[in-house]
């Protein structure tokens, strides 16, 4: 097991090229179940998840050959419609092959998934969808069995927009039999490069980008080929780093469209910021204003960085407060933070941050994904060394998050862990 060990103090200076998107890859990979045929995916991350999910789909009799930053995918006619424990248990993502297997095959045997070790993030949004898309739906076991001749058109109408329903259920009424109509629907990038994704396979899909999405299923779909859209999340936490650290930092290969929230709070904390089309400039000099972030569905300020923004509001000049509507438990991060000699409270879904503290390194704990960028966030401003462990967390969504760091001047280096 490995760790990052830090050393503080650096303001970051350089350029850096943002990966691709891991949250729009997965679901393309799952996508590809829905047609025989091979597939090549470009500016793909070389990410743990996108592994596990090459795995899975690999179990299940599909090839997937690895390139730079590319996978090769060939789908056979016939292959294996169970997704097992062992693979789905550790990345909630892979419940994302659901969808394509019922639509295509009217059978799947997929496990309840895993995944970050906070909150409840049940799936009854996308059984809930199937039924009404005549899915006979049984859980045995902890696998979720579903039958159906051919998936029904419906009109499905989510309590709260869902990326992953919104996803597996898209999927599902590509092949389905008449019109499906999903209402409140996620409008994330990677849900929007998806539906381009589906079309570009054969898909009739009209309201992409929208709350509203009306499929008219389809015989059969063709495989495509794809670029995957750069990793906004990647970008988000870049610039973070580079407001609370102080430097001047360009980030390449970035859709500024998709980080308009994120920006707009990081200007609103004093760092300068200079877009184009598909770079974005950063300077800071460390010392950010508080600002106030309430996360919100897209295009709002999204939760994927609700913990990278409390390492930054913890050395403002000020109090601010965080509100995460999204998932009300995601506070794991605090606590480490806390130990660096942050001043947080929280209160249910509300983080009280009294910014301006002298943070000193201090051994740390990684929970999830995101708390992990947090800690290395910190980890960056605090004097002395920061140990960061179980840093497998962020090789789940972050391609060699401590080499481009050290590109820019960051004192920090992979060691094992004892």
């Amino acid at each position: 097991m490995d760790k990052f060990v830090i050393h503080g103090g650096r303001p970051l200076e350089g350029t850096v090229e943002i990966s691709g998107s891991k949250n729009a890859t997965l679901p393309i990979m799952a996508a590809a179940l829905l047609a025989p045929g091979r597939y090549s995916l470009t500016n793909v991350p070389n990410l743990r998840d996108v592994k596990t999910m090459a795995n899975l789909l690999g179990q299940m009799g599909i090839r997937v050959d690895h390139g730079e930053n590319a996978l090769n995918l060939q789908v056979p006619e016939e292959h294996s419609l169970i997704a097992p424990y062992d693979l789905v248990r550790t990345m909630r993502a892979s419940f994302y092959v659901l969808g394509p297997l019922l639509a295509r095959h009217g059978q799947a045997r997929v496990s309840l998934p895993g995944g970050c070790a906070w909150g409840p993030r049940p799936v009854n949004f996308h059984l809930e969808g199937l039924k009404k898309m005549g899915v006979e739906i049984e859980i045995d076991e902890g696998y979720v069995i579903g039958r159906c001749d051919r998936p029904k058109g419906a009109r499905i109408t989510f309590d709260v927009p869902s990326v992953g329903a919104t996803g597996n259920l898209l999927m599902a009424a590509t092949l389905a039999e008449g019109t499906t109509i999903l209402e409140n629907t996620a409008m994330e990038p990677e849900i929007q490069q998806l539906a381009e994704f589906l079309v570009a396979m054969g898909a009739r899909i009209s309201g992409i980008g929208g709350k509203r999405l009306e499929i008219v299923g389809v015989e059969r779909l063709e495989p495509a080929n794809i670029r995957i859209i750069p990793d906004r999340i990647e970008a988000g936490t870049f610039s973070a780093a580079v407001a609370m650290t102080g430097g001047d930092v360009t980030l390449q290969s970035v859709d500024t469209d998709h980080l308009s929230a994120v920006l707009a709070k990081l200007e609103s904390a004093g760092a300068d910021i200079q877009s184009t089309e598909n770079s974005i400039r950063i300077q800071s000099n460390g010392r950010p204003d508080p600002v106030n972030v309430s996360t919100e569905v897209y295009p709002g300020f999204p939760t994927d960085m609700q913990a990278q923004w409390i390492a930054l509001m913890s050395t403002a000049g000020g109090t601010s407060t965080i509100i995460d509507t999204i998932y009300h438990d995601r506070f794991a991060h605090v606590a480490e933070l806390n130990r660096l000699g942050a001043d947080i409270e929280v209160d249910g879904n509300v983080a009280n941050v009294r910014g301006g503290a002298r943070l000193k390194g201090a051994s740390l704990m990684s929970t999830d994904l995101r708390a992990s960028a947090s800690l290395i966030l910190a980890g960056l401003i605090a004097e002395g060394r920061t140990d960061v462990l179980r840093i497998y967390h962020i090789d789940r969504g972050y391609e060699r998050i401590e080499v481009k760091l050290q590109s820019l001047g960051a004192d920090i280096r992979r060691e094992k862990q004892d």
